[in-house]
């Protein structure tokens, strides 16, 4: 029984709730704009290397 009052009284276990939580919010965010995110990304590498634009075809 010390020990489950020693596991309540312990804020240790907080941290790790609200990264998690924290984590979980990013993912759904990321998945709720992963279009707009790919479509940025996809952009700003094409700026970055305009002699690449799509090499999707080829193989390596």
């Amino acid at each position: 029984m010390n020990m489950l009052k020693e596991f309540w009284k312990e804020e240790d276990g907080f941290a790790v709730v609200e990264l998690l939580l924290i984590l979980a919010v990013l993912i759904i965010i990321a998945l709720l704009f992963k279009d707009a995110i790919v479509k940025w990304v996809t952009e700003t590498l094409e700026n970055i290397f305009p002699s690449v634009k799509d090499n999707s075809n080829t193989t390596i």
